[in-house]
C-alpha cells in the first residue's frame, strides 16, 4: 500500500517523493513489524487441489439404496415456500390423481431410491457413510470410482452420531483413506470434500473450516465441524479431507433455505466417528462410556450460588442408584469440572468426553463441592448395558393440584410447608422423598419466572438439605448474610429433579 503511494508520487517529482519517503519511513517500519508475526504463521494458499484429489477420488464411493414404501403411505406432497404457486398446483394434482389430501391411493407397494456418498477405510471392503443414507434400506449398492456396482451388507450403525459401516466383497483392489485428527484441525484450515451431489458422481469441492464444535441439535454428541466447502444433497456420508489426505470429518448436514449449498455445511468430526466405527467393526455395535448422572448447565446465577468464579462444568441434578457415579461418591449438587484429565468447560462437553473414555477405566474426576475442588476416582461403565437394564429411564411425571397453606419466605417469593403423607399422596411423591413442598408462588417473582409452582418439592438449598420451612428460612438468611444474590434450589418438579437458581428479593 505504502509503495503504491510512493510510486504514484514519484511522477510528481523526485524532490516531493524523497520528502514523502522520509516522512513515511517510521510508519513503514511499524507496519512491517506489525505484520511480521502473522506472515510467519500464515500458510500458503494451495496452487491446486488436483494432485490431492487424484489420489483420493478412488477411495470415495457412491451409495444407492432402495426401499419399499407401504401402499398406505402413498406419495408425499413436495414442500414449497409458503405462498408458492406450485403448492396449489401439486395439491390439485394429488386430489385428482391420488395422494395426500384425496384421490385413490396406490394399491401396490412402491420402490423408492436414494443416493448418498461414502468412503473406503479398509481395503478389505469396509466403507463408512451416514446412518441416514442407508436407514430403512432394503438393498444397498456401492458404486466404485470405476462405476463398478457391488451389493453391500450393513455391518452396523449408530443413530446418535449418524454413522454406519458397510462392507463389500470384491476381487478388485480397493483404495483406502486414513483417519485424521479432527482435534488438530483449526478454524481457517483448508479442507476438501468429495461426494455424490445430486447423483452426479465423484465431485470435488474445497473451502475452509468455518467453525468447530457446532451444536445443531442433531444428537446428544453434537460437535460438528462447519465448513464452507460446497456440500449438497447426495454429499451425505462423504469425507472431508485435510491437506494431508486424511479424513477429518463425515459430511452430514447443511443449512440451506433452498436445499442447495449456501456455504454452511456440517461434518461429524473424525475423532468421534473413528471410535464409533472401530467399535462397530469389532463388536457389531457401539460401546460408550457411562457414569450414571443427569446433568444440567451451570449458569452465571448457579455459579454465583455455588461460589464458583465462573459458569463452567456440568452440574449433577441426579445420580443413578447403583451406577458408577454413586459408587464413586458423587452427589447431587456436585459440579464436574474435569474428567479423565480433560477440562469440562460446559455441560454438553461432558457426555462426549465420557462416551470416548475406555469402558472399565478408573477415570479421575474433578468436582466442585461445598466451595472447593475435590478429586475422585470412578470406574467408567457402559452406556448400552445401562440402557438394556433400564437405568436411563426417567421417572413418570406426576401432576399437581391446588396450593396448601404454609410458611411464607418472601425473600425468594415462595410459601412452603413440610412434606407429610397427605402431601405425598396428593402430589405423587414416594415414601422415600424428603424436603419441603411449595404451596404458593408470589406473582412476578423470580421463582415464578423460573417455572416454580405449587407442588414443587424443594430438596436442597445451596447444597444443604432442607426438611422443614425453618430450614428454608435459615438457608436463605445464611445466603443473604454471605452477600449472595441468588439461592440455588434442588427441586423435584413434574417428576424430574433439577437445579433452579432463584434471585433473592430485597426484603427483610
Amino acid at each position: 500500500m505504502f509503495q503504491s503511494v510512493l510510486d504514484r508520487t514519484a511522477s510528481n517529482g523526485a524532490g516531493s517523493a524523497g520528502r514523502l519517503r522520509r516522512a513515511l519511513a517510521p510508519a513503514l517500519v511499524a507496519f512491517s513489524l506489525a505484520i511480521a508475526p502473522f506472515s510467519a504463521q500464515a500458510r500458503e494458499i494451495p496452487e491446486s487441489f488436483a494432485d490431492l484429489a487424484e489420489g483420493l477420488l478412488p477411495a470415495v464411493v457412491n451409495i444407492s439404496t432402495t426401499q419399499t414404501i407401504d401402499a398406505d403411505r402413498g406419495p408425499e406432497m413436495p414442500q414449497f415456500p409458503p405462498g408458492s404457486p406450485f403448492e396449489e398446483f401439486f395439491k390439485d394434482f394429488f386430489e385428482r390423481h391420488g395422494g395426500p389430501g384425496g384421490g385413490v391411493q396406490p394399491k401396490t407397494p412402491r420402490r423408492a431410491t436414494s443416493l448418498g456418498s461414502g468412503f473406503i477405510v479398509d481395503a478389505a471392503g469396509y466403507i463408512v457413510t451416514n446412518n441416514h443414507v442407508i436407514q430403512d434400506a432394503d438393498e444397498i449398492t456401492v458404486i466404485l470410482h470405476d462405476d463398478t456396482a457391488i451389493k453391500a451388507e450393513l455391518v452396523g450403525k449408530d443413530e446418535k452420531t449418524d454413522v454406519a459401516l458397510l462392507r463389500i466383497k470384491t476381487d478388485k483392489p480397493l483404495t483406502a483413506v486414513p483417519w485424521g485428527n479432527s482435534e488438530a484441525a483449526r478454524v481457517g484450515d483448508w479442507v476438501m470434500a468429495i461426494g455424490n451431489p445430486f447423483g452426479l458422481g465423484g465431485t470435488v469441492t474445497a473451502g475452509i473450516i468455518s467453525a468447530k464444535t457446532r451444536d445443531i441439535n442433531a444428537g446428544p454428541y453434537d460437535s460438528f465441524i462447519q465448513t464452507d466447502a460446497a456440500i449438497n444433497k447426495g454429499n451425505s456420508g462423504g469425507p472431508l479431507f485435510n491437506m494431508h489426505g486424511e479424513v477429518i470429518g463425515i459430511n452430514t448436514a447443511i443449512f440451506s433455505p433452498s436445499g442447495g449449498s449456501i456455504g454452511i455445511g456440517f461434518s461429524v468430526p473424525s475423532n468421534l466417528a473413528h471410535q464409533v466405527i472401530d467399535d462397530i467393526k469389532k463388536f457389531g455395535r457401539t460401546r460408550r462410556g457411562w457414569i450414571g448422572v443427569r446433568i444440567q448447565s451451570v449458569t452465571d446465577e448457579i455459579a454465583e450460588g455455588l461460589g464458583l468464579e465462573k459458569s463452567a462444568g456440568a452440574l449433577i441434578a441426579a445420580v443413578t442408584p447403583g451406577g458408577p457415579a454413586a459408587a464413586a461418591g458423587l452427589k447431587v449438587g456436585d459440579v464436574i469440572v474435569s474428567f479423565d484429565g480433560r477440562p469440562v468447560p460446559d455441560m454438553r462437553t461432558l457426555p462426549r468426553i465420557v462416551a470416548e473414555t475406555e469402558i472399565g477405566k478408573d477415570a479421575a474426576i474433578g468436582v466442585w463441592r461445598e466451595g472447593k475442588r475435590q478429586d475422585l476416582k470412578m470406574k467408567v461403565g457402559e452406556l448400552e448395558v445401562a440402557e438394556d437394564e433400564g437405568l436411563l429411564n426417567e421417572p413418570e411425571t406426576s401432576g399437581v393440584t391446588d396450593s396448601q397453606g404454609g410458611t411464607a419466605v418472601a425473600t425468594i417469593g415462595l410459601t412452603v410447608t413440610k412434606l407429610d403423607d397427605r402431601l405425598r399422596s396428593q402430589f405423587g411423591f414416594d415414601a422415600a422423598s424428603e424436603g419441603v413442598v411449595v404451596t404458593d408462588v408470589t406473582n412476578e417473582s423470580d421463582a415464578q419466572e423460573k417455572g416454580l409452582e405449587p407442588g414443587t418439592l424443594i430438596v436442597k438449598i445451596n447444597q444443604t438439605e432442607v426438611a422443614s420451612p425453618e430450614d428454608v428460612v435459615k438457608a436463605v438468611a445464611k445466603a443473604k448474610d454471605e452477600g449472595r444474590k441468588t439461592v440455588l434450589l434442588l427441586v423435584e418438579l413434574r417428576g424430574t429433579r433439577t437445579f433452579i437458581p432463584v434471585k433473592m428479593a430485597d426484603k427483610k
